[in-house]
């Protein structure tokens, strides 16, 4: 059994920050789950464009609001506390954090291995290993 807290991971490299949103990685690859589980803040007044070509997630939103666009019709959808979104077309799209912003808890399928961020097109790169 593997026993962590938010607030331990917080205190490790597990923490991944970027001027949009930071993410703490509870759950990582090498925890052998078959997925990554993450608690991650999105910034007041964000915008972020994500396109996971090499996996698939699942958005929780635990606090805050905040907006997904599919890049593809344009559609938007409001995020709000016990709002899902699951992204299992590999939706190219942006996220965007409301005026206060918003946590979510995501899972990834397959698990990132720890310290992935967006490349420019908006994807995290494919875990070759």
């Amino acid at each position: 059994m593997i026993v962590r807290t938010l607030e331990e991971c917080e205190k490790t490299d597990r923490r991944v920050v970027t001027e949009n949103w930071e993410s703490t990685r509870l759950s990582l690859k090498d925890d052998n789950m078959g997925f990554s589980f993450h608690i991650t803040t999105i910034y007041p007044n964000t915008e972020t464009h994500i396109h996971y070509k090499n996996h698939l997630e699942t958005v929780y939103c635990i606090e805050g609001e905040g907006e997904v666009e599919t890049i593809a019709d344009g559609r938007k959808y409001r995020i709000t506390p016990g709002t899902v979104y699951i992204l299992d077309q590999h939706d190219d799209h942006y996220l965007r954090g409301g005026p206060n912003g918003m946590k979510v808890a995501c899972a990834f399928n397959p698990p990132v291995s720890g310290r992935e961020v967006h490349d420019e097109n908006g994807v995290y790169p494919a875990d070759t290993d």
